[in-house]
Protein backbone atom coordinates (compact mmCIF):
# COMPACT_ATOMS: atom_id res chain seq x y z
CA UNK A 1 0.00 0.00 0.00
CA UNK A 2 1.94 2.96 -1.31
CA UNK A 3 1.90 6.25 0.53
CA UNK A 4 1.74 4.59 3.93
CA UNK A 5 4.58 4.14 6.36
CA UNK A 6 5.76 0.69 7.41
CA UNK A 7 3.33 -1.29 9.49
CA UNK A 8 4.13 -1.23 13.18
CA UNK A 9 2.85 -3.46 15.95
CA UNK A 10 1.76 -1.86 19.21
CA UNK A 11 4.18 -2.84 21.99
CA UNK A 12 3.12 -5.24 24.72
CA UNK A 13 2.52 -3.46 28.00
CA UNK A 14 4.44 -6.07 29.98
CA UNK A 15 6.48 -9.18 29.47
CA UNK A 16 4.33 -12.18 28.64
CA UNK A 17 4.84 -15.84 27.89
CA UNK A 18 5.62 -16.69 24.27
CA UNK A 19 2.12 -18.16 23.80
CA UNK A 20 0.58 -14.77 24.59
CA UNK A 21 3.07 -13.07 22.30
CA UNK A 22 2.14 -15.48 19.51
CA UNK A 23 -1.54 -14.63 20.02
CA UNK A 24 -0.68 -10.91 19.95
CA UNK A 25 1.11 -11.27 16.61
CA UNK A 26 -1.72 -13.41 15.23
CA UNK A 27 -4.22 -10.72 16.24
CA UNK A 28 -2.07 -8.11 14.48
CA UNK A 29 -2.08 -10.19 11.29
CA UNK A 30 -5.88 -10.29 11.37
CA UNK A 31 -6.28 -6.62 12.28
CA UNK A 32 -3.98 -5.50 9.45
CA UNK A 33 -5.69 -7.76 6.94
CA UNK A 34 -2.40 -9.42 6.04
CA UNK A 35 -2.72 -12.29 3.59
CA UNK A 36 -0.60 -15.22 2.46
CA UNK A 37 2.81 -14.07 1.27
CA UNK A 38 2.84 -10.79 3.22
CA UNK A 39 6.02 -10.42 5.26
CA UNK A 40 6.25 -9.46 8.90
CA UNK A 41 8.92 -6.95 9.96
CA UNK A 42 12.44 -8.33 10.57
CA UNK A 43 12.89 -10.08 13.92
CA UNK A 44 15.20 -7.40 15.33
CA UNK A 45 12.67 -4.66 14.50
CA UNK A 46 9.73 -6.76 15.68
CA UNK A 47 11.37 -7.51 19.04
CA UNK A 48 12.14 -3.82 19.57
CA UNK A 49 8.60 -2.73 18.69
CA UNK A 50 7.05 -5.34 20.97
CA UNK A 51 9.51 -4.74 23.80
CA UNK A 52 10.55 -8.40 24.10
CA UNK A 53 13.78 -10.32 23.78
CA UNK A 54 14.80 -11.97 20.50
CA UNK A 55 14.66 -15.36 22.25
CA UNK A 56 11.04 -14.85 23.35
CA UNK A 57 10.10 -13.61 19.90
CA UNK A 58 11.76 -16.60 18.25
CA UNK A 59 9.72 -18.98 20.39
CA UNK A 60 6.52 -17.11 19.51
CA UNK A 61 7.30 -17.23 15.79
CA UNK A 62 8.15 -20.93 16.05
CA UNK A 63 4.80 -21.51 17.73
CA UNK A 64 2.98 -19.64 14.97
CA UNK A 65 4.92 -21.60 12.36
CA UNK A 66 3.96 -24.87 14.04
CA UNK A 67 0.31 -23.84 13.87
CA UNK A 68 0.64 -23.01 10.19
CA UNK A 69 -0.03 -19.28 10.70
CA UNK A 70 3.34 -18.13 9.33
CA UNK A 71 6.29 -19.61 7.47
CA UNK A 72 9.83 -18.63 8.43
CA UNK A 73 12.22 -18.71 5.48
CA UNK A 74 15.98 -18.37 5.89
CA UNK A 75 17.15 -15.10 4.39
CA UNK A 76 13.57 -13.91 3.84
CA UNK A 77 11.91 -13.71 7.24
CA UNK A 78 8.44 -14.55 8.52
CA UNK A 79 5.73 -14.78 5.87
CA UNK A 80 2.02 -14.95 6.58
CA UNK A 81 0.31 -18.16 5.51
CA UNK A 82 -3.31 -18.47 4.51
CA UNK A 83 -5.46 -20.31 7.06
CA UNK A 84 -6.08 -23.91 6.12
CA UNK A 85 -9.29 -24.75 4.29
CA UNK A 86 -12.03 -26.76 5.99
CA UNK A 87 -10.51 -29.98 7.29
CA UNK A 88 -13.72 -31.84 7.93
CA UNK A 89 -13.77 -30.82 11.60
CA UNK A 90 -10.46 -32.55 12.46
CA UNK A 91 -9.13 -29.58 14.45
CA UNK A 92 -12.39 -29.41 16.40
CA UNK A 93 -12.35 -33.13 17.15
CA UNK A 94 -8.80 -32.87 18.49
CA UNK A 95 -9.76 -29.86 20.61
CA UNK A 96 -12.58 -31.86 22.20
CA UNK A 97 -10.35 -34.76 23.29
CA UNK A 98 -8.83 -34.88 26.80
CA UNK A 99 -5.44 -33.16 26.95
CA UNK A 100 -3.80 -36.36 28.21
CA UNK A 101 -4.97 -38.19 25.10
CA UNK A 102 -3.70 -35.46 22.79
CA UNK A 103 -0.32 -35.48 24.55
CA UNK A 104 0.01 -39.23 23.92
CA UNK A 105 -0.95 -38.75 20.27
CA UNK A 106 1.53 -35.92 19.75
CA UNK A 107 4.35 -37.87 21.40
CA UNK A 108 3.61 -40.70 18.96
CA UNK A 109 3.86 -38.27 16.05
CA UNK A 110 7.08 -36.78 17.44
CA UNK A 111 8.49 -40.29 17.72
CA UNK A 112 7.65 -40.91 14.08
CA UNK A 113 9.34 -37.67 13.04
CA UNK A 114 12.42 -38.50 15.12
CA UNK A 115 12.61 -41.99 13.62
CA UNK A 116 12.35 -40.61 10.09
CA UNK A 117 14.97 -37.92 10.83
CA UNK A 118 17.42 -40.54 12.09
CA UNK A 119 17.12 -42.40 8.79
CA UNK A 120 17.96 -39.33 6.73
CA UNK A 121 20.84 -40.61 4.55
CA UNK A 122 22.76 -37.31 4.76
CA UNK A 123 24.76 -37.79 7.96
CA UNK A 124 26.56 -34.46 7.53
CA UNK A 125 23.20 -32.67 7.44
CA UNK A 126 22.07 -34.48 10.60
CA UNK A 127 25.25 -33.32 12.33
CA UNK A 128 24.95 -29.75 11.04
CA UNK A 129 21.37 -29.40 12.25
CA UNK A 130 21.42 -31.24 15.57
CA UNK A 131 24.97 -31.60 16.91
CA UNK A 132 25.70 -29.48 20.04
CA UNK A 133 26.71 -25.90 19.23
CA UNK A 134 27.30 -24.61 22.75
CA UNK A 135 23.79 -23.25 23.24
CA UNK A 136 21.05 -24.82 25.41
CA UNK A 137 18.59 -27.02 23.55
CA UNK A 138 15.33 -25.32 22.65
CA UNK A 139 12.21 -27.40 21.97
CA UNK A 140 10.84 -25.40 19.03
CA UNK A 141 14.16 -25.01 17.24
CA UNK A 142 15.07 -28.66 17.78
CA UNK A 143 11.79 -29.89 16.34
CA UNK A 144 11.96 -27.55 13.36
CA UNK A 145 15.30 -29.19 12.53
CA UNK A 146 13.91 -32.70 13.11
CA UNK A 147 10.92 -32.02 10.89
CA UNK A 148 13.19 -30.83 8.08
CA UNK A 149 15.40 -33.88 8.44
CA UNK A 150 12.41 -36.24 8.53
CA UNK A 151 11.02 -35.17 5.14
CA UNK A 152 7.66 -36.46 6.39
CA UNK A 153 5.06 -33.81 5.48
CA UNK A 154 2.05 -35.82 6.64
CA UNK A 155 3.52 -36.33 10.11
CA UNK A 156 4.42 -32.63 10.21
CA UNK A 157 0.84 -31.71 9.32
CA UNK A 158 -0.46 -33.97 12.11
CA UNK A 159 1.96 -32.34 14.53
CA UNK A 160 0.62 -28.92 13.51
CA UNK A 161 -2.91 -29.99 14.44
CA UNK A 162 -1.96 -31.62 17.73
CA UNK A 163 0.41 -28.83 18.83
CA UNK A 164 -2.45 -26.39 19.38
CA UNK A 165 -3.82 -28.64 22.16
CA UNK A 166 -0.56 -30.24 23.31
CA UNK A 167 1.93 -27.35 23.30
CA UNK A 168 5.66 -27.46 23.88
CA UNK A 169 6.69 -28.26 27.47
CA UNK A 170 8.24 -25.68 29.75
CA UNK A 171 11.97 -25.17 29.40
CA UNK A 172 14.20 -26.75 32.01
CA UNK A 173 17.18 -29.00 32.61
CA UNK A 174 15.14 -32.20 32.28
CA UNK A 175 13.66 -31.13 28.94
CA UNK A 176 17.08 -30.12 27.59
CA UNK A 177 18.53 -33.48 28.63
CA UNK A 178 15.69 -35.30 26.85
CA UNK A 179 16.18 -33.19 23.74
CA UNK A 180 19.91 -33.95 23.86
CA UNK A 181 19.11 -37.67 23.90
CA UNK A 182 16.77 -37.39 20.92
CA UNK A 183 19.22 -35.23 18.97
CA UNK A 184 22.20 -37.46 19.72
CA UNK A 185 20.27 -40.52 18.57
CA UNK A 186 19.33 -38.81 15.30
CA UNK A 187 22.90 -37.67 14.69
CA UNK A 188 24.07 -41.25 15.31
CA UNK A 189 21.41 -42.61 12.95
CA UNK A 190 19.78 -44.67 15.73
CA UNK A 191 16.11 -44.60 14.71
CA UNK A 192 14.91 -46.85 17.55
CA UNK A 193 16.52 -44.76 20.30
CA UNK A 194 15.38 -41.52 18.64
CA UNK A 195 11.78 -42.72 18.74
CA UNK A 196 11.82 -44.21 22.25
CA UNK A 197 13.48 -41.08 23.66
CA UNK A 198 10.32 -39.16 22.79
CA UNK A 199 8.29 -41.08 25.36
CA UNK A 200 7.29 -38.69 28.14
CA UNK A 201 8.86 -35.75 26.33
CA UNK A 202 5.77 -33.55 26.66
CA UNK A 203 5.21 -34.35 30.32
CA UNK A 204 1.72 -34.63 31.67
Amino acid sequence: MSGEGPRRLPPLRRERLYESLAAHISDFIEAQGLVGGDRLPPERQLAAELGVSRATLSRALASLETRGRIEVRHGVGALVREPDEDDGGWHQRVAERPRSEVLVAREAVLAGLARAAATNPDSSLRVAMLAPDGRPRDFDHTWRCIRRLSAAPLLSDLDDVLAANAPAPSDGADLRARLDTVAEAIVAGDAVLAATACQGLLGG
